[in-house]
């Protein structure tokens, strides 16, 4: 009798050693599971993330990487290749030329992608506007209008810079988020260059954009300087 209670009491000490570390690992491992997969989610989340931008970073322009476009754009300006400029230009708005901060819609000059390929050879003298002041139509030529209302100081190495916030102020209104209230502008800014003028030969270049399809294009030059 006491052989068979002792057997019995071996028998139930070798299940309970064999089934509690089994049981133990079994939690513990499940455990380990459910970190891992939480480690897992979270490198995914991590990774799309990621290639959400990069995705942006490849794209033709987005309003994170304008600032980079506009260096170009400036540079394609400065050195008047109106080829490399076109590329930016908008494909259905075109690109508006205004001579002041105030944008006059009925008379400011709107140009073509393929337009503006051609405007150095373009011997036409267009009314651009009317000087200020005088009141008198601005009629030139691209290149004359260029020299004197686009790139009339070295506005790729200007004072100041500002990112859609008007620096130049004059008597009249800028209504550039008038005329294009989507639109954002990189002002290129020269405070004065005369010290008896005490700034009010301050000139300026603001290069509009406009997003369209997850791509920015450029839709209007406005040159600034002081008006009466």
């Amino acid at each position: 009798m006491k052989n068979r209670i002792l057997l019995i009491i071996l028998a139930i000490t070798i299940v309970l050693i064999g089934c509690t570390p089994k049981n133990s690992v079994n939690v513990d491992l499940e455990e380990k599971i459910k970190e891992k997969d939480t480690k897992i989610s979270e490198l995914e989340d991590k990774i799309n993330e990621l290639e959400s931008q990069l995705n942006n970073v490849n794209q033709p322009m987005s309003n994170n990487n304008l600032l980079s476009m506009v260096v170009d754009v400036m540079d394609s300006i400065k050195n008047k290749d109106m080829d490399r400029l076109s590329s930016y230009v908008h494909p259905t708005k075109g690109l508006r030329f205004s001579p002041y901060g105030h944008i006059d819609t009925e008379s400011s000059q709107v140009f073509t992608v393929e337009e503006v390929k051609n405007l150095k050879e373009d011997n036409k003298a267009y009314l651009w506007g009317h000087y200020d002041g005088s009141g008198e139509p601005i009629k030139l030529n691209f290149n004359d209008y260029y020299k004197r209302f686009v790139y009339d100081k070295d506005f790729a190495n200007p004072q100041i810079i500002g990112n859609d916030i008007s620096i130049g102020e004059g008597n009249t209104v800028d209504n550039i988020k008038d005329v294009y209230p989507n639109s954002h502008f990189v002002e290129f800014y020269f405070k004065g260059f005369d010290p008896q003028y005490a700034g009010i030969d301050w000139r300026s270049l603001k290069l509009v954009f406009e997003e369209e399809n997850g791509k920015m294009y450029l839709i209007a030059i406005a040159h600034g300087e002081w008006t009466i």
